[in-house]
């Protein structure tokens, strides 16, 4: 396909939103009645995440008629491991909008503009890094690690994580320009700035795009939702949790690898009912 201004763009994340480690499907049904599943990615020789044959169908639809832009906190190495169906997407957004990918290549251009902007107004890295450090207990905390240079997240262990101790290093963050989130094991510090409706925004400017449609579970998909003229969040995840809602973002009950395929049958249902 060759996208035309005035299209549909659709932006999704892709992490327990299109895609799931096993361990995140929520294959409640019985065996005899689960569904079949595509694997999608492999880290160290080992299959890590899925989603069904008929979400894998339908994304390839979609990918054919749209500008389909897998968005994601993953870094750029993280993404390349992901292979979706359907043709490779002429953009993806990576580092939760730190980077832009076009034809699978670093937009610098694009990289240089955001670190000017967290110079700007956010506390250093090495700081938030810091406090990190210093705030972890060795008790549940696996290990420190740092995305691109850009933001850092700790991979804890979730049931020993102190009672307030979250809310005191949001506090913190906060009041350096920084956001925490916690999802799955993982809890990100990110600056303010570093958002994916930042890039979003970018990749309509350049592709003409008239509509976006956008998907997520997340906190740090709140602002991607509501750049989109039309959203879906899954029944599982941060919003979930915390009951996030906005008018026109609809919450679906289904959890794991049935909310990914009931959110791609939603978006097939609005992209073929607008006609585009």
């Amino acid at each position: 396909m060759t996208f035309t201004p005035g299209g549909t763009l659709i932006a999704a994340d892709l992490d327990r939103t299109l895609i799931y480690s096993a361990q995140a499907l929520a294959l409640a049904m019985p065996d005899d009645q689960a569904p079949r599943l595509l694997c999608v990615e492999v880290c160290h020789g080992r299959p890590l995440s899925y989603l069904t044959e008929r979400a894998a169908a339908l994304l390839a639809e979609l990918a054919a008629v749209t500008e389909f832009v897998p968005v994601t906190t993953r870094t750029r190495q993280q993404y390349r491991r992901v292979h979706l169906p359907g043709t490779e997407p002429r953009f993806a957004i990576c580092a939760n909008g730190g980077h832009i990918l076009v034809d699978g290549r670093t937009d610098r251009d694009w990289h240089h503009q955001v670190r000017r902007s967290l110079e700007s107004v956010c506390a250093s890295l090495g700081e938030v890094l810091d406090q990190l450090t210093r705030a972890a207990d060795r008790d549940w905390l696996h290990n420190v690690r740092v995305a691109e240079d850009l933001f850092a997240y700790l991979v804890v262990d979730r049931q020993r994580l102190p009672e307030g101790w979250l809310k005191e290093l949001s506090g913190w963050a906060e009041a350096r320009g920084w956001t925490v989130s916690l999802q799955g094991r993982k809890v990100y510090t990110v600056p303010k700035p570093l958002t994916k409706s930042a890039a979003l925004a970018e990749v309509v400017r350049r592709t003409g795009a008239a509509r976006v449609l956008a998907a997520g579970d997340s906190l740090l998909d709140t602002d991607l939702l509501l750049a989109a003229d039309k959203g879906w969040r899954p029944g599982h995840g941060e919003l979930a949790d915390a009951g996030w809602q906005a008018a026109h973002v609809t919450a679906l009950d289904a959890v794991g690898a049935a909310a990914g395929e009931g959110i791609l049958r939603r978006m097939a249902a609005w992209v073929e009912g607008t006609g585009l």
